[in-house]
């Protein structure tokens, strides 16, 4: 019997899911118009290689949009509440500021522990939001991956495949376009793995509210958790 290897890149399926930080993310920028798919081109009779587009996958497959609207959810709820976490150091802050002046020692000094426990609680926050959220991220991968992995491997063993290869990571420069199965990895997926019908579609990313200015307090809050590194562009195609 031939052997053959389904090399995939399955850690890239989620990657432009938002990772929780602690700073609001700017305002995205407006979407571009909608292109018309490209015309699939036939799988040359007799090949043994081909690839797969992992990303473009998990960007265009209903379980990859509603996989990827579950991390988003979660990232605007832990943003919300961080935003009103940090309207109420503000307000603390701003008390102490405009009182400074008529607050007798004791009523100071008992505003600047309240304002030093509200930002310990705010960095606690931040650290098991992040936390909460990429663990949502890894357990969704990992979904995603028991579910996409036996489609990739049925449309690999009926076209006879020696090799599948991941177009995100084999360094392909060019290839015939009609080695690229990712549309037809796409359709099979959502046959196999549909989205429930009850599921609500991905709503278009909530606005955040502008971050109220950083007070000056006592103790400065820790730094945010820096955002993760977009994924790295598909190389084009070589044979």
């Amino acid at each position: 019997m031939r052997a053959f290897a389904v090399a995939v890149a399955l850690s890239v399926m989620l990657a432009a899911a938002p990772t929780f930080a602690q700073a609001p993310a700017p305002a995205a920028a407006p979407a571009p118009q909608a292109q018309a798919a490209p015309a699939e081109v036939p799988f040359p009779t007799g090949a043994k290689y081909a690839f797969v587009n992992i990303q473009r996958v998990a960007a265009e497959s209903g379980q990859g949009k509603t996989l990827s609207s579950r991390v988003q959810a979660l990232n605007n709820q832990k943003l919300t509440q961080l935003n009103e976490k940090n309207k109420a150091l503000q307000t603390s802050q701003q008390k102490l500021d405009s009182g400074a002046s008529v607050l007798n020692d004791a009523a100071r000094a008992q505003l600047e522990k309240d304002i030093d426990r509200q930002q310990t609680e705010i960095q606690r926050f931040t650290d098991d939001a992040q936390k909460e959220v990429q663990d949502l991220q890894t357990e969704l991968q990992s979904e995603f991956q028991q579910k996409l992995g036996p489609v990739i491997q049925q449309v690999a063993q009926e076209k006879k495949l020696e090799i599948l290869f991941s177009a995100l990571d084999a360094g392909i420069i060019w290839a015939d376009a009609g080695l690229d199965l990712t549309a037809e990895v796409i359709r099979r997926f959502d046959i196999a793995a549909p989205v429930a019908a009850t599921a609500a579609p991905a709503a278009p990313r909530a606005a955040t509210p502008a971050p109220a200015p950083a007070p000056a307090a006592p103790r400065p809050a820790a730094p945010a958790p820096a955002a993760p590194r977009p994924a790295a562009p598909a190389p084009a195609p070589k044979q």
